[in-house]
């Protein structure tokens, strides 16, 4: 696998697919603000990729859904559960997305992901060791794809 660490603009990346911290899914997308990734996306992408979402249901911790891009130029966007109902990321939570995530990429064949930093905007853990457990499991799955890791959030204006 190929792992490419990037300052940069997620929504930006020349990938197939984006992965979007988010979180269980159990509160309707409509009654929160998004910010950061998701706010920027819900910018750029409209609201399509996040009623679609809404359908399918509360997500368990870790876990990922892919829904289709809404108005930005990918094959999709993965949304995965990084932080709690009380948005704190953990150790498990920020594997089991990365994990969920790259499963749906190999399922689906996409040649190239990029992911934010999970766990590090909303979810409270810092920068460093969330990156350091995202390359640990990354580094332990068989992915024979591209990987870009943007270190920096998308602003909302994107």
């Amino acid at each position: 696998m190929q792992i490419e660490l990037v300052d940069g603009n997620l929504l930006d990346q020349e990938v197939d697919v984006i992965v979007n911290a988010w979180n269980r899914n159990i509160i309707p997308w409509w009654l929160l603000i998004p910010q950061g990734v998701s706010g920027a996306i819900k910018k750029r992408a409209g609201t399509a990729p996040f009623r679609e979402l809404a359908r399918t249901g509360p997500l368990p911790l870790g876990h990922a859904v892919l829904t289709g891009a809404g108005r930005l130029p990918y094959r999709g966007i993965i949304h995965v559960a990084g932080i709690n109902m009380l948005w704190c990321a953990s150790e498990a939570s920020i594997r089991g997305s990365v994990a969920s995530a790259i499963e749906i990429a190999q399922r689906k064949e996409f040649g190239s992901i990029a992911f934010p930093i999970i766990g590090s905007g909303s979810g409270r853990f810092s920068q460093e060791t969330a990156l350091q457990l995202m390359r640990e499991e990354l580094n332990a799955l068989d992915y024979e794809g591209r990987v870009v890791i943007d270190r920096y959030p998308a602003r909302g204006t994107a």
